[in-house]
C-alpha cells in the first residue's frame, strides 16, 4: 500500500478516567510515525457523544464540546470507517479509517463495549478483544481466571453495592474477621486508582466502601501485603513478549490517583532493582497472565513482590495502560529496546495482523 494508513485515535469517554485518556491520547498522536500514518482524532465527550474534526481536537485540548445535538458520529459497516451525520442539514460524510487505536481508560472504553462496536464495524483495532477487555476491566472475573490458571493472587473478597447498603454491619464484620487492618478497597470496574482506598480502621473501611460504591456495583476488598509494587509490559498477539520489570516508589502510602497524576514525588525505577531470578519470574508470570485472559496487542501487568524477596503476586492486568511519554508501559519497552514511536508502529501492525487472522474464520455454515 503506497498511501499512508489512516489511524483513528479514540479518546475521552464516559469514565472517571476521561482526563487520563486525554493525556495518553495527546502523547500517542504526537508520537505516531507520520511518515507511515495519517492520524484521525476521534473524541468521546463525557456525555457519550462522538466527535470528529475540530470538535475532537477541542476535546483533546480540554475544551468542552457544544451539546447542540446536530451531529451524530457512528461507525460504518464493512470496515468503511466512521460516518458523521448532520441531523439539521440532513447530510452525511464518511471518514475512511484503516485501523483504530482506542486510548480509552476505564468503563465504556476499556471494558469491551467499544471493542464490540469496532468488531461489528469490521475495523481493525489495537489491543485486547471483547472478552479480554471485559475480563481485564472486572477485577472479580480477572482474579477468578488468574486463580484458575494457577497464577498467584492476593486473597480477596467482593461485595455488591446493594449488599453493602442493606447490611453494612455484617459486611464490616466479615471484612475485619477475614482481613483485619490495613486492607484495600476498590471498585471492581475502574482503573487509575480511582475510588481506591487503604483502610486502617473501621471508620476508614466504611468510608472506603462508600467511595468504591460510588463508582461500581461490585466492590473488591483485598488483603494488604508488605510488598514492592512492580510492573511489567507485554507486547504481542499469540506469541507475546515481556519488557524488563519496573518498580514504582509512590509519593504516598500507596500508588493512588494523586500519586500517579498529581504529585511529582512518585518515582519509577527502570529496570527494577530485583534479583535476576525474580525479574525472570515476573516476566514469565506477565506473559502467563496475558495469555490467561486471551489478551492481544498490549497489556501492563502489575505485581506485588514481597519485601523479603519471597512471594510474588499478580495484582491485575491493564488492557489499555497509561500511554503518556512518561507512563510505565512505553518506558518499560523503551528500556527493553523498543522506542515509543516504534512501539506504536508495532501495535498498529499487530492490530492489522489480528484482524486478518479473524477473517480466516468462517462466519457461515454450509
Amino acid at each position: 500500500m503506497d498511501r499512508k494508513l489512516r489511524v483513528a485515535v479514540i479518546f475521552g469517554g464516559k469514565s472517571g478516567e476521561h482526563e487520563v485518556s486525554l493525556m495518553s491520547a495527546s502523547s500517542v498522536i504526537e508520537a505516531i510515525p507520520k511518515d507511515k500514518y495519517e492520524v484521525i482524532p476521534v473524541g468521546i465527550a463525557k456525555n457519550g457523544r462522538w466527535l470528529l474534526g475540530d470538535e475532537a481536537v477541542d476535546l483533546l485540548n480540554g475544551v468542552a464540546p457544544r451539546d447542540d445535538g446536530e451531529k451524530l458520529v457512528v461507525p460504518a459497516d464493512s470496515g468503511h470507517g466512521l460516518v458523521e451525520v448532520n441531523l439539521a442539514l440532513g447530510q452525511a460524510r464518511t471518514e475512511p479509517v484503516d485501523v483504530v487505536v482506542p486510548i480509552l481508560h476505564g468503563t465504556f472504553g476499556e471494558d469491551g463495549t467499544v471493542q464490540g462496536l469496532l468488531e461489528l464495524a469490521d475495523l481493525p483495532y489495537v489491543g485486547a478483544g471483547v472478552a479480554a477487555s471485559a475480563v481485564g476491566m472486572d477485577k472479580v472475573l480477572m482474579k477468578a481466571i488468574f486463580r484458575d490458571a494457577g497464577l498467584p493472587v492476593v486473597e480477596a473478597a467482593f461485595y455488591l453495592r446493594g449488599e453493602w447498603r442493606r447490611e453494612p454491619e455484617r459486611v464490616l464484620h466479615e471484612i475485619e474477621s477475614r482481613f483485619g487492618y490495613p486492607c484495600f478497597v476498590k471498585p471492581a470496574n475502574l482503573g487509575s486508582s480511582v475510588g481506591v482506598s487503604k483502610a486502617h480502621d473501621r471508620a476508614e473501611l466504611a468510608a472506603a466502601l462508600a467511595l468504591a460504591a460510588r463508582y461500581d456495583r461490585k466492590i473488591v476488598v483485598e488483603m494488604a501485603v508488605n510488598a514492592r509494587e512492580v510492573e511489567c509490559s507485554v507486547l504481542g498477539n499469540d506469541q507475546p513478549i515481556a519488557s524488563v520489570p519496573g518498580e514504582i516508589l509512590p509519593s504516598r502510602e500507596f500508588y493512588d490517583y494523586d500519586a500517579k497524576y498529581v504529585d511529582e514525588g512518585s518515582r519509577l525505577i527502570i529496570p527494577a532493582d530485583l534479583p535476576e531470578w525474580t525479574s525472570k519470574r515476573v516476566q514469565e508470570l506477565a506473559v502467563r497472565a496475558f495469555k490467561a485472559v486471551d489478551c492481544a496487542g498490549m497489556a501492563r501487568v502489575d505485581f506485588f513482590v514481597a519485601r523479603d524477596g519471597g512471594d510474588i503476586w499478580v495484582n491485575e492486568l491493564n488492557t489499555i495502560p497509561g500511554f503518556t511519554s512518561i507512563s510505565m508501559y512505553p518506558k518499560l519497552f523503551a528500556a527493553s529496546g523498543i522506542a515509543y514511536p516504534d512501539l506504536l508502529d508495532r501495535l498498529i501492525q499487530l492490530a492489522i495482523e489480528r484482524h486478518q487472522d479473524k477473517h480466516e474464520s468462517a462466519t457461515t455454515y454450509k
